[in-house]
């Protein structure tokens, strides 16, 4: 079972953007993820008036690795490790320092 799915808020603890919090995007290869907000790069986009896009200077959510983000703890307001446990026959996880349920 990942340990980071997607819809799960994270915080980022290493790299250029560290403390910066977002909703998962997506999942790239299960060893990147794509956060809304994170590792933002422009981008130069042509015009295509067959799909509806005009053209300029867009701005792109770029992945950046797993190992780089932890999951959001809101009650703590801080970064927390990820467990697996099993409840009722089926395996959930779980927040390693208070022991809730990731929904």
């Amino acid at each position: 079972m990942k340990k980071i799915h997607k819809g799960d808020e994270v915080i980022v603890i290493a790299g250029r953007d560290k403390g910066k919090t977002g909703e998962v995007l997506q999942v790239v290869d299960g060893e990147k993820v794509v956060v809304a907000g994170v590792a933002v790069a422009k981008k130069h986009a042509k015009p295509n008036p067959a799909k509806g896009i005009t053209g300029g200077v867009v701005d792109k959510n770029l992945p950046i690795h797993i190992s780089n983000i932890a999951i959001y703890n809101k009650e703590t307001k801080k970064a927390d490790r990820v467990g697996i446990q099993v409840v009722d026959g089926k395996k959930v996880r779980v927040l390693k320092s208070t022991g809730k349920t990731i929904a």
